[in-house]
């Protein structure tokens, strides 16, 4: 009597499915914006049924906010944070070292093509589509400003900076220029330039 063989690893398979699904939807829309991206264009393109994703997510925009959310934790992780541990930007005790570096990284990834396509993407659907706009904010880029507000509050017990600066307002001195220059192109972004905007901030920000 013949050996019954193993069952099939449904787990592997959900998983594989799951990244193609990922990595199709990022890819649509990127080459044909927000809108025109369907559920049944991303399951065509995953090879997979379209009930496999209605199974997972209730809407295309709940399938491209995870994958870019996972796009976003793969680049985190590849920036330092492979043992999974949260990130933060680093605390050397060189506030406008640490800023430049995490923005020099920010420019890297803004113009990697990986990631720059479906975020300009997502970014402008977010402008006039309220809800998905609402939850991208919340989701992704509120996390990352936190991240800033607790570097500046670090900052503030050490009294790298003054302790009535409000972080959250400080942090838009060099996060927003860099956004409005990347999504406006309103011009370049390199290194040189967000290692400009750290100086300017700081000096703006140094006890008096």
């Amino acid at each position: 009597m013949a050996q019954n063989q193993s069952a099939p690893d449904t787990t592997r398979r959900s998983e594989r499915s799951r990244r193609a699904i990922y990595d199709a939807a990022l890819a649509l829309v990127a080459e044909v914006g927000y809108p025109k991206t369907t559920i049944e264009g991303i399951a065509s393109r995953a090879g997979v049924g379209k009930q496999t994703i209605y199974r997972w997510w209730p809407s295309k925009a709940d399938v491209l906010l995870e994958a870019f959310l996972d796009l976003a934790d793969q680049a985190a992780r590849a920036a330092g944070a492979a043992d999974r541990q949260p990130y933060a930007i680093p605390d050397t005790g060189d506030l406008a070292a640490d800023l430049k570096a995490v923005l020099r990284a920010t420019v890297d990834e803004l113009r990697d093509p990986g990631f720059e396509a479906p975020s300009r993407a997502l970014a402008a659907e977010g402008l006039v589509n309220e809800e998905l706009g609402r939850r991208f904010v919340a989701k992704l880029l509120e996390p990352q400003l936190q991240l800033y507000v607790d570097r500046l509050r670090a900052a503030q017990d050490t009294g790298d900076i003054r302790a009535d600066v409000d972080p959250r307002i400080a942090l838009e001195l060099f996060v927003s220029p860099l956004a409005q220059r990347w999504l406006q192109h309103t011009g370049p972004i390199s290194h040189d330039y967000t290692d400009t905007l750290v100086d300017y901030a700081l000096n703006g920000l140094a006890p008096r």
